[in-house]
Parts: C-alpha cells; sequence; structure tokens
C-alpha cells in the first residue's frame, strides 16, 4: 500500500513528558496520520503536557492513555520525540523503560531522534546497535555500547534515529519506511566505528538563546524549524501530506 495508505491499519505509539520538542512530535505525527496511522500519545500521566520550542514553553497537547493502560502488544511502532527534558522524565520512570524495552522485545519498530536514545540507553536497548542522536549526547550512546554515527539518519534493525530538528526530513521518511516494512535508504545503513567527537558545539542552539529574547516564543528559529518539518511531512510516504490546519498548529 502506498502514499497516504501506506500506513492504514497501524497503531503507533508517541511516548511523551513533559518538555518534548515540539517539531519532533507535530511533524512526525502528522506524517504518520497522513500515512494512515492511529497515533496515540502515551505519557507518565493524564492530561496534557507541555512542549518547548527549544528553550521556550510551547503548546500543551493532550494525552490519550498513560503508560499504565497500555501495552508494546497494543501497538505495531513506537516513536520517542527528543527534547531536554522528555527523555529525562521518561528514563527516569521504570514503566516508560519496561514499555520501551517489550517493543524492542517484540522487534517492533522503534523511531527516535535528538535526546530521546537516551531512553533507550537506559533501558539498556544499545548494546552492538548502532544510530546516531543529537551530538552532544554521543559520549552517552559510546558508553553504552553503541557505535555513533554522525549523520542525519541511521537504521539498525527495528532501530531508526536522528539527529534532530534539522534532520527532520530524512527521519520521517526513514521512519515511514520502518514502519512499513520496507528497505533501508542506502544513507541510513553505514556500518564503521563511532565518528569522534565533535570539535565545537552545534550552532543552533547557541543561535537560539541569542535569538529567543529578541523574538517572542524563537520565531525565527522556530519558523526554520516549522519549515524542515512541513517538507518532511509532504515527502513522507512517497505521497504523505499535511493538512493546513496541522501545519498551522504545528508553528504556533
Amino acid at each position: 500500500m502506498t502514499g497516504r495508505k501506506k500506513l492504514a491499519g497501524q497503531r503507533i505509539a508517541v511516548l511523551a513528558a513533559d518538555g518534548f520538542e515540539k517539531v519532533e512530535l507535530t511533524a512526525p505525527v502528522a506524517a504518520l496520520r497522513g500515512a494512515g496511522a492511529e497515533v496515540d500519545i502515551i505519557s507518565l500521566k493524564s492530561g496534557k503536557i507541555r512542549g518547548m520550542n527549544l528553550h521556550m514553553p510551547a503548546d500543551l497537547i493532550a494525552v490519550d492513555w498513560t503508560i499504565g493502560d497500555v501495552s508494546a502488544r497494543d501497538y505495531d511502532g513506537l516513536l520517542i520525540p527528543g527534547g531536554f527534558m522528555n527523555p529525562d522524565a521518561l528514563r527516569q520512570s521504570s514503566e516508560a523503560r519496561d514499555f520501551v524495552r517489550a517493543f524492542d522485545l517484540l522487534d517492533k519498530p522503534i523511531a527516535t531522534l535528538c535526546h530521546g536514545p537516551w531512553v533507550l540507553a537506559s533501558a539498556g536497548l544499545l548494546s552492538g546497535r548502532t544510530l546516531t542522536s543529537w551530538p552532544g549526547v554521543r559520549d552517552d550512546m559510546v558508553n553504552a555500547g553503541a557505535t555513533w554515527l554522525d549523520q542525519e539518519v541511521v537504521r539498525d534493525g527495528n532501530l531508526v534515529t536522528s539527529r534532530g530538528p534539522q534532520d527532520m526530513m530524512p527521519f520521517v521518511r526513514e521512519m515511514i519506511q520502518l514502519y512499513a516494512g520496507g528497505p533501508a535508504s542506502s544513507a541510513a545503513l553505514r556500518r564503521r566505528h563511532s565518528d569522534p567527537q565533535r570539535e565545537n558545539p552545534s550552532a543552533v542552539t547557541g543561535a537560539a538563546a541569542r535569538w529567543i529574547p529578541r523574538s517572542p516564543l524563537g520565531a525565527v528559529l522556530g519558523l526554520a524549524l516549522l519549515g524542515a518539518g512541513v517538507m518532511a511531512v509532504r515527502n513522507a510516504g512517497n505521497g504523505g501530506r499535511i493538512s493546513a490546519t496541522e501545519a498551522r498548529t504545528a508553528s504556533e
């Protein structure tokens, strides 16, 4: 099945807590729904959780289920958005760790990016795996036993990872392909020794810190990230589309 309905009949769990990076949830979720999947937001508490635009608070989103009410057997795949605070909270939850381990034990697909792989590390799932992440947590990945690659997307078995919002387009494309049971792209299959630590930190967060006081809600950076997210959704699943309403929601 192709186009908008490539994931028809699938049910995807999005595991998130307060502090998730907004575009890392909204853009993939829009792509998944556009491809026909049913998506549930799973969290540690009921009600709503707060997103972030880097350092600035973003929208609240409604939680569909608390983690104690669902099982990995209820879903066809798992998505873990990043952000600074979200995965740090999830990795401290035994229920969250068990939930993630269950997906891996059942060999169900897991997609995550940015700081999201922290949760996989704390769940003990990275020994012998190849992945990428936000470059600042590269050492955490290596110390957890993984091979870390400084590239936009990496696929290793049931796992797809990306470095962050700057890689949203290839991440969404590879995520849809993973959930659909398709082959990895050649760019996502490289395996070798871990890439070295970077010589300098990413310019993205530093620039954002300078822009935010001058631009309400980090509008300058937010527009750039939104553009990447919307383009990713438009290219997902060989035909997935984002509606005008979803695009406006993602930019708010």
